[in-house]
């Protein structure tokens, strides 16, 4: 998974019936495996390490 600064990260819900979580790409921390700082769209922060199938990342504009 490539994702750069600016880009939108989708993470699908592990539970049916839950919705997908949104944020945007702030810092890129490490390149492989990639670790993420996101800013999720309620303003907090989380540094992740997406799995294989876990996440899509939509390119910024």
């Amino acid at each position: 998974m490539k994702a750069d600064v600016g880009d939108k990260i989708v993470f699908e819900s592990e539970k049916v019936g839950q919705p997908a979580r949104a944020g945007i790409v702030e810092e890129i921390l490490k390149e492989d495996p990639p670790r993420l700082r996101i800013r999720w769209e309620d303003g907090h922060t989380s540094i992740v390490t997406p799995s294989a199938g876990a996440a899509r990342v939509e390119a910024h504009a």
